[in-house]
């Protein structure tokens, strides 16, 4: 453990204090590299400070939850800190750095506010308070990031100065992480290429020097999570989650990578994880457990791509029964409602299983008017596959008539995907290929122009992989193959995208594309529920291909 770690204020007078630990931070940062801190089951890291010995484990768990964005249970420990130590003043900063969430494009400035002031009143007070230099940079960073002003330009504001930070201190391992995830933070929960690669480098050479550093590892993971750049993090993807497995979010967060990449074994399997340890946080503090939420939409997206479809099932509905579950608080089963809503489209869309009691099963969304249409894509789809064309188009006046209502959010840039991928299996339905050719079309292409999504299709049916789709139906097979090559582009090893590819292949003549796509269809689909139709598909043809 570094010495700072045992020094105690009431041992020396407050200048020498002041001035033993001014001078092991500045004088010696070579010392801190090799000075790693490690907490069992969350990571290592070296974070030299000024607070007493006593609470520095408090304050290093705390870094490492915030690093994992396990924000509740990091405030929670940085408290712990303060009590140990009401003089520290990281333990404040650490505390109100929880309530900011650059990825989600989320910021509680009132709670952030209320924390730094307990440890002093104004930002002037924290700069004569803060007893290093290096402590009163990182308070004039935050203060910056908590301003007065619109969020974007507090964000640059807040990303400059953090890089100010790492460059003055450049040991400052922890300077430069938090820099990387405030550059990721710049566009707003969008993806920006060019930023995100920079965000990534700095984090790379982080997680280089230290592989158990949690946010180096995230951060890494989190600028390179879309297919054209995962390969960049599956070192990270692969070290993150043992790294870490008391953090729920260090199991999921590896899928980011691995779904981007279409391995869909490991997608399950991490996301199994990240459920057992929120089950387990859950039962300590006696809350029942849900099949709803972040990690089970990924894992049931999971499943559907290795044709578990029973699983799928038995786990969405699991998720519907959470959303009517009196033993819930009314809050739990409305966030409940709202994750069953897009699960279920997410299902339908890969199933169109109209039997299925998700078919028929819908939820009351409240107030949350993104998740009441992403409800009404699934049951306008619903309602197409059984023949009841009038409620299809009802849902689908429901989504054009309110689209332009939704609040910003994650999803509602796919709301006009919604549309027209309804429209185009509304004129399917109708006997109008040209007619769901166009909308398939320009569905398609509004959707090639969104950031590429980080995790399961928000589009529940991708616009491209359904022109495909339609161009089959309309036997124009090399066009076809064009589109699904696209889609697959863009969601590799979509099960529907991948049958849909070696199809088309076959019916323009190209045998040995087919054979290549239904090699990898049938390894995908392994260990499917036994007679899925397109496992038995791949199969069939690999069988008569091994015959002849």
């Amino acid at each position: 453990m570094h010495r700072t770690r045992l020094v105690r204020r009431s041992t020396l007078r407050p200048a020498a204090a002041f001035l033993s630990v001014l001078t092991l931070l500045v004088a010696t940062p070579s010392a801190r590299a090799q000075d790693l801190v490690h907490i069992e089951g969350l990571g290592s890291l070296s974070f030299p400070n000024s607070g007493a010995s006593e609470a520095q484990r408090d304050f290093v768990r705390g870094v490492l939850l915030l690093h994992s964005f396990e924000y509740g249970y990091a405030a929670d420990a940085f408290r712990a800190a303060q009590e140990a130590d009401p003089e520290f003043a990281l333990a404040y900063w650490g505390e109100a750095l929880t309530y900011t969430h650059p990825v989600w494009n989320d910021k509680d400035t009132g709670a952030a506010r209320a924390a730094l002031g307990r440890y002093a009143p104004t930002p002037e007070a924290r700069q004569e308070k803060a007893p290093t230099a290096r402590e009163k940079a990182y308070l004039g960073a935050i203060d910056l990031l908590y301003g007065e002003g619109q969020k974007e330009r507090l964000d640059t504001l807040y990303a400059r100065e953090m890089g100010r930070i790492a460059a003055e201190y450049p040991d400052d391992d922890e300077a430069k992480v938090f820099h990387a995830l405030a550059l990721l933070g710049l566009s707003q929960g969008a993806r920006d290429i060019p930023t995100y690669m920079r965000a990534g480098a700095i984090a790379m050479e982080v997680f280089e020097k230290n592989p158990d550093h949690p946010g180096a590892a995230h951060y890494v993971i989190h600028s390179f999570d879309d297919p054209v750049h995962a390969p960049l993090a599956m070192k990270a993807a692969r070290r993150y989650g043992p790294m870490a497995p008391d953090a729920a979010h260090a199991q999921h967060m590896t899928t980011h990578i691995f779904l981007a990449l279409g391995m869909w074994d490991d997608v399950v399997e991490a996301n199994i994880r990240a459920d057992a340890v929120t089950d387990r946080n859950l039962a300590q503090r006696d809350l029942p457990q849900t099949d709803c939420g972040h990690y089970n939409e990924w894992l049931l997206y999971g499943y559907q791509q290795q044709g578990r479809l029973e699983q799928a099932e038995a786990l969405l509905m699991g998720c519907y029964d959470a959303a009517h579950d009196e033993r819930l608080p009314a809050n739990r089963r409305t966030a409940a409602a709202m994750s069953y809503a897009y699960m279920r489209s997410l299902n339908l869309a890969d199933t169109r299983d109209a039997d299925g009691r998700p078919a028929r099963a819908t939820v009351d969304t409240g107030s949350s008017l993104v998740n009441e249409l992403a409800q009404a894509w699934g049951t306008g789809v619903a309602a197409l596959l059984r023949g009841e064309r009038a409620e299809a188009e009802r849902q689908h006046a429901v989504l054009m008539d309110r689209g332009d209502d939704v609040p910003s959010s994650y999803m509602s840039p796919y709301v006009p995907v919604w549309q027209g991928t309804l429209e185009a299996l509304l004129h399917m339905d109708a006997g109008d290929g040209d007619g769901a050719l166009e909308a398939a079309r320009g569905a398609a292409e509004y959707e090639a122009a969104l950031p590429v999504d980080f995790g399961p299709p928000m589009a529940f049916k991708p616009a491209r992989e359904l022109e495909g789709d339609v161009l089959v139906e309309l036997g124009r097979p090399d066009e076809a193959m064009t589109a699904y090559g696209l889609a697959l582009s863009r969601t590799p090893n979509r099960m529907q995208a991948l049958l849909g590819y070696a199809r088309a292949a076959m019916a323009s003549g190209q045998h040995a594309v087919a054979a290549d796509a239904y090699v990898k269809l049938a390894e995908l689909l392994e260990g499917a529920d036994p007679g899925l139709p397109a496992a038995e598909e791949a199969r069939a043809f690999l069988t008569e291909e091994a015959s002849r």
